[in-house]
């Protein structure tokens, strides 16, 4: 049996030093940021064509496509794709729109498959998105069908999730995107879990959304029911890898490390780790053997977003002490999630036209949020206020 990770050993002994001075990581100043940021439909395109449309974006998981010839359909941002793991075990995406007069070929949801008919005149396409048929050919007329294949996205799948870029022809290296963020993915081995549930929540903006995924500050009033029982309110190890971060929580029972040496330190029992790849992936490893892995995906305007959520377990629960267990997981973090972040931020979209606030205000305690939006701002590109 092999014992704590070194990496682990230094995150607990990073969050019981802020435990033991009742402090917390913190950025250098406050972050104002105005709240048109959240309402300009203008800036909202912007930022979306250039943060999740032109950047590798997290659509799926590898253990979604599992064996070869399953596939995977559904829309992202208006966009139709498609992602079929072929008979070759390679993951590839496509957009999910007949060459021949735009209809969608696949409808969504998940499936078997090797060929792929469209529902409309039949062109029927195989699992490398190639033209492989088509209805009435002889009297259809000249066609080079090489040329008729399904629109091809770039994809790979690395650490764990399927990366897609939803702009054709626009390549990406996912070793330069995730930077060194990828070894610490890859510690996780989220391709070997047991996806045990899935879901889609409805949420409010996507920002609104996000902000409540990297900080800790509300855990004790929002989450007193919930999550907030087990994680210390106000206290976060925070690092950055690039536009990506690790934040680190304390959970209530790391004070009893201060009367263990290290080297008997069970560190993962005491510390929550939350993996945020930008734009729109967030993992987290909360209850022992359970992980909650969350996929957002803005909606047509700056106030809708769905966030797909994937319940984990270490191994498939088949006695009833494990299927109540990561049953009690489920339901805990579904009502975190949807019945309290959710729901606060609802309030909080329809409260930022109102007027009461030109701007928000990140404070030093709130460094994962400053990372956030300093890296929409990067990337996103938007010169208009």
């Amino acid at each position: 049996m092999t014992g704590p990770s070194e990496t682990s050993i230094t995150l607990a002994r990073r969050a019981l030093a802020r435990y033991r001075e009742r402090g917390t990581d913190q950025a250098d100043t406050p972050m104002p940021l105005p709240v048109s940021a959240y309402l300009d439909t203008e800036r909202y395109a912007h930022e979306i064509e250039h943060c999740f449309k032109r950047l590798p974006m997290a659509i799926a998981l590898s253990l979604e496509l599992e064996g070869t010839s399953t596939y995977r359909a559904m829309k992202i941002l208006d966009t139709p794709v498609l992602v079929v793991r072929g008979r070759d075990g390679v993951a590839r995406a496509f957009l999910n729109v007949c060459r021949h007069r735009g209809a969608q070929v696949v409808p969504d949801g998940t499936g078997t498959g090797l060929q792929f008919s469209c529902p409309y005149h039949a062109w029927v396409y195989d699992d490398r998105g190639a033209l492989a048929s088509m209805y009435g050919e002889s009297t259809f007329g000249a066609l080079e069908r090489s040329e008729r294949g399904l629109r091809e996205l770039t994809c790979t799948e690395a650490a764990g999730p399927i990366w897609v870029c939803l702009t054709p022809g626009i390549a990406f290296d996912i070793d330069d995107w995730l930077c060194d963020f990828r070894i610490e993915l890859e510690t996780l081995d989220l391709e070997n879990w047991h996806l045990h549930a899935e879901r889609d929540i409805p949420g409010p903006g996507w920002k609104v959304v996000w902000d409540g995924y990297l900080e800790a500050y509300h855990h004790n009033s929002l989450h007193q029911d919930t999550v907030g029982k087990f994680t210390i309110g106000n206290l976060v190890v925070h690092d950055t890898y690039g536009p990506h971060q690790r934040i680190t929580f304390g959970r209530k029972s790391l004070k009893d490390l201060m009367d263990q040496p290290e080297e008997k330190w069970a560190p993962d029992e005491h510390i929550r780790l939350i993996h945020s790849v930008f734009p729109n992936l967030s993992i987290s490893g909360v209850l022992g053997d359970h992980c909650l892995v969350s996929i957002l995906f803005p909606g047509p305007g700056p106030d809708t977003t769905v966030t797909r959520q994937y319940v984990l377990a270490a191994q498939e629960p088949k006695t009833e002490e494990q299927i109540a267990a990561t049953e009690g997981f489920s339901n805990i973090v579904l009502r975190a999630v949807r019945d309290e972040d959710y729901a606060m931020g609802f309030t909080i979209q329809r409260g930022l036209a109102s007027g009461a606030n030109e701007t928000f205000l990140f404070g030093r305690n709130e460094p994962g949020l400053q990372h956030y939006h300093r890296m929409v701002a990067r990337y996103g590109c938007w010169s208009g206020d």
